[in-house]
């Protein structure tokens, strides 16, 4: 029966599409590596400092020189005035863990820690060139020891040859720095200089867990998005490119450092990764154009770090208000972009009103299905007409149980004189699965999920329902770990909720007349409970309240088709058989 056939590929296509999810990703692009002349320039651009002889705590690096305290409302750090760095931030606003005494999120550390991470901007000159740059070991001196929002911070360094370097560090309420580089020639002799900017981190770097997000560089060159893992990189093989504006970063799943150059200006960007003897070092730097400056005269450029959360209306509004190209796809929307950021943006609209992203779930929940209400209404009538040929299909198998190729026959005669469907109970499951994708991804991958709490024992809606059998369902105040080999003990109390509603749903639909069939779509609620125990308790939570207002929904389009109680509709079924004597 092909009608048949096809309910079990939808519901198996379903199941498989869910499973596989979590290795779903969108091939990633290598840019090409062209023969630049000013190539040159950006290799020399982006040479790290030489590693610092042991590793030392974070607190007795920052102790070590002289720094230049950083306050904003969402920032704290400080930069350093040996080289300049930008090398020490923590973001005042998020911590490790959703418990109030939590360490706060550390973003950029020194050099010389277990985990390096850092912006430098500067000035480089052609191979041979005899004037002296400001580097890793300059000691710079400041008009002010404190950077924040109301006060810009001017650093200056002379190099004796005739040449004055200034750095301006000017940075808004939010994490959008902007550094000004002049230099000024004193000297009797032009020099030719390039500016660069660059981000490198070092030690233990994040490894992309699932394919569901990216982690590692990032950039947009020439408007394209660029993606490559820390894994893809290989000593002496830099990924190199060159654009007119764009941007070049490393973000991991939440966070997100990134060189914003002049939009106007001409750069060569490369993505490296360098060997030393404590641990790689992966950097992403850009070289901007030759400036000639003259005896007497002056070079100035402008560039911008972003360094914090990847926040989705603030990438936006940097996106809009700075023309940074495509600065949102910093969040790994992924391929449904185009459905993926719309759901979050109706999420955080809710959100703003009603101070809570579960029930904004809950509100999204019912928008989608008065959207899809013409859709699923149709199924739903088409599938209480199965029900109503129920004790119909019983017949033609009591007396053609034997000649299944007369059964099917007719089957197909019953289904076509009533105008009945048996594929019709997938089609509501199958037209959320592109939601609940979409769903899972704003879960994932965006900061405003992360740590976001519902009612009751959910305190994060981005992380799986912390409550199983181990801890009497939330009874004992501790998360038990996932145990593979018996994952039923696993299995919190939203996922049990989440089958009962796909169980009650199940009851409502037409059985199918093969008994295989019949197995199967009983055991779908149980093969999902398990199944989906491990996802996002957010998910869960929008799948089950789903399922219940399915149930609501079939069961007053049953009743106004005349589907009797199951008690009644047994009795029916005692009637004689068609064509019995």
């Amino acid at each position: 029966m092909d009608q048949q056939r096809n309910l079990i590929l939808a519901v198996a296509l379903s199941i498989v599409i869910l499973i596989g999810f979590e290795y779903f990703i969108a091939p990633k692009f290598t840019p090409p590596v062209p023969a630049q002349a000013t190539q040159t320039a950006a290799t020399a651009s982006s040479e790290p400092a030489p590693p610092a002889p042991t590793v030392e705590t974070r607190e007795a690096t920052l102790g070590k020189t002289p720094r230049v305290k950083i306050e904003t409302p969402r920032l704290e750090g400080s930069i350093d005035l040996v080289g300049a760095r930008i090398d020490d931030l923590t973001l005042t606003n998020y911590r490790d863990t959703p418990a109030p005494d939590s360490p706060l999120v550390q973003l950029l550390s020194p050099d010389g820690t277990a985990k390096p991470y850092f912006a430098e901007f500067g000035w480089v000159a052609d191979k041979g060139a005899a004037v002296k740059l400001p580097d890793a070991a300059t000691v710079w001196d400041t008009d002010d020891t404190t950077l924040s929002p109301q006060h810009p911070v001017t650093l200056s360094w002379d190099n004796g040859q005739g040449q004055r370097f200034t750095r301006r560090y000017a940075i808004d309420d939010n994490y959008m720095f902007t550094v000004t580089q002049a230099v000024e020639n004193k000297g009797d002799k032009a020099v030719t200089l390039y500016p660069y900017g660059l981000i490198s981190r070092g030690g233990k770097v994040p490894v992309q867990s699932n394919r569901l997000l990216h982690v590692g560089p990032i950039g947009v060159v020439d408007g394209t998005l660029k993606e490559l893992s820390y894994a893809d990189l290989t000593p002496e093989q830099p990924v190199t490119a060159q654009t007119t504006g764009g941007w070049l970063g490393l973000t991991d799943e939440y966070w997100l450092a990134a060189l914003v150059p002049d939009q106007a200006e001409t750069i060569a960007t490369r993505i490296s990764k360098v060997p030393r003897e404590k641990g790689d070092l992966y950097q992403v730097d850009f070289t901007g154009a030759a400036h000639a400056v003259a005896p007497g005269g002056m070079a100035r450029v402008t560039d911008r770090l972003f360094a914090g959360a990847k926040e989705v209306h603030l990438l936006d509004r940097y996106e809009n208000g700075l023309r940074i190209p495509r600065f949102d796809r910093a969040i790994d929307f992924g391929w449904f972009y185009f459905l993926t950021k719309p759901i979050f943006l109706v999420l955080d609209f809710f959100y703003q009103h009603i101070g809570n992203f579960g029930l904004s779930i809950l509100l999204l929940t019912v928008c989608i299905k008065i959207l899809f209400f013409p859709l699923a209404n149709r199924s739903y009538r088409a599938m209480s007409k199965m029900k109503l040929l129920q004790p119909e299909m019983a017949k033609l198998k009591e007396r053609f149980g034997d000649d299944r190729a007369r059964l099917n026959q007719e089957m197909m005669a019953l289904y076509k004189r009533s105008g009945a469907n048996p594929a019709a109970g997938c089609l509501p499951m199958v037209i959320q699965i592109p939601v609940f994708f979409s769903l899972y991804k704003v879960l994932s991958v965006t900061i405003e999920m992360r740590q976001a709490p519902f009612y009751g024992w959910v305190h994060d809606l981005s992380v799986p329902d912390p409550t199983s059998v181990l801890n009497l369902f939330g009874l004992l105040p501790w998360a038990p770990p996932v145990l593979p080999l018996i994952g039923f003990l696993s299995i919190g109390l939203w996922p049990i909720i989440m089958g009962l509603t796909m169980f009650l749903q199940q009851k409502l639909t037409p059985t199918p007349p093969d008994p295989m069939q019949a197995r199967m779509m009983m055991a779908l609620p149980l093969v999902f409970t398990f199944m989906l125990a491990h996802f996002p308790a957010g998910l869960v939570i929008y799948w089950a309240w789903n399922n219940s207002l399915s149930v609501a929904q079939q069961w007053l389009i049953l009743r106004q088709a005349g589907v009797k109680r199951p008690a009644k509709a047994k009795a029916s079924q005692q009637a004689p058989r068609i064509g019995s004597p």
